[in-house]
């Protein structure tokens, strides 16, 4: 697999409120940073509820339940990750770290969506 060069990276745009990928619609002017209206409407509530609550403007606040969430996908890449480097350790082929590395880019693409 060619890795990505800078140029692409940069094009690769995430909704800065759901993690979905935005789709590069060639416009110009400021880039999205939502990919819906839904998601902007969700994060200027949650602007304004942190406001309310004295917390500073750049603060990010996780529920209970959605800190539980990341940190479980948080292990699941880990693990993923520890699963590779041991198939490469015990002489796995090169069919089999590569698509064990794949699932390892998987979940790390599911982990990019915070909420």
């Amino acid at each position: 697999m060619e890795p990505l060069h800078e140029s692409a990276r940069q094009r690769v745009r995430h909704c800065s409120w759901c993690g979905r990928r935005i789709p590069e619609a060639g416009r110009q002017g400021r880039p999205r940073l939502y990919c819906a209206q839904s998601c902007r409407q969700r994060a200027y509530e949650r602007r304004t509820a942190v406001q309310r609550g004295g917390l500073p403007e750049d603060a990010v606040v996780l529920s209970a339940a959605e800190l539980a969430n990341l940190q479980d996908r948080l292990f699941q890449l880990r693990c993923a990750a520890e699963d590779v480097v041991t198939a490469a350790e015990d002489g796995a082929g090169d069919a089999e770290l590569r698509k064990m590395a794949a699932q390892v880019v998987d979940v790390a693409i599911e982990l990019e969506r915070i909420r």
